[in-house]
C-alpha cells in the first residue's frame, strides 16, 4: 500500500508541475513526443487490449495539459503510434524513441514527456515493471537521468 501511495502522490504532483507549465507546452514536436511516449507505455508488456487503448485515449484527451491540442488530433497519433508499433515491434519503437529525442533539446518539454509516460503508466494503480523501463529508455533518449523521477 506504501508504494501505491507513493506513487499516487507523486503523480499528483508531477500533473500539477506540468499544469503550472500548460502555456509554454503548446509545440508540435512536445504533443509528437507525448504521444509517442504515451504509445511506448501502452505497449510497453507487448500488447495493447482494445479496454488499455481506450483507457490511455481517454487519459490523454482528458489530460490538463494535453487540452492544447485537439482531442482528435491526439487521439489520431497515438493511435497511429500504437498501429506502428504493432505492425513492428522493434521499428516501431525506434521510431517513437526517435520522435521523443526532438524534445531532447528543450528541458521542459522533455521532463514534461517523461512525466506523462509515467502519469499514463501509473494511471491504473500500477506502474509496472515494464512500463518503467520503457519510460527509462525515454530517459536515455531525452539524455535525462531516470533517478530525477525514482526510476
Amino acid at each position: 500500500m506504501a508504494l501505491w501511495n507513493r506513487l499516487k502522490e507523486s503523480a499528483q504532483t508531477m500533473q500539477a508541475q506540468l499544469e503550472e507549465r500548460r502555456n509554454e507546452l503548446r509545440g508540435g514536436a512536445f504533443r509528437d513526443a507525448s504521444m509517442a511516449v504515451c504509445a511506448l507505455v501502452a505497449a510497453a508488456d507487448g500488447t495493447v487490449e482494445p479496454a488499455e487503448r481506450r483507457r490511455v485515449s481517454y487519459l490523454i484527451a482528458n489530460n490538463e495539459v494535453l487540452r492544447n491540442f485537439p482531442a482528435d488530433e491526439l487521439r489520431s497519433l497515438f493511435e497511429d503510434r500504437l498501429d506502428a508499433i504493432a505492425a513492428d515491434r522493434e521499428r516501431g519503437r525506434a521510431d517513437a524513441l526517435q520522435e521523443i529525442a526532438k524534445v531532447r533539446r528543450k528541458p521542459l518539454e522533455a521532463r514534461a514527456v517523461v512525466q506523462i509516460g509515467i502519469l499514463i503508466g501509473g494511471a491504473d494503480g500500477r506502474f509496472d515493471l515494464a512500463e518503467r523501463a520503457v519510460v527509462r529508455e525515454v530517459c536515455q533518449a531525452l539524455d535525462l537521468p531516470p533517478h530525477e523521477f525514482d526510476l
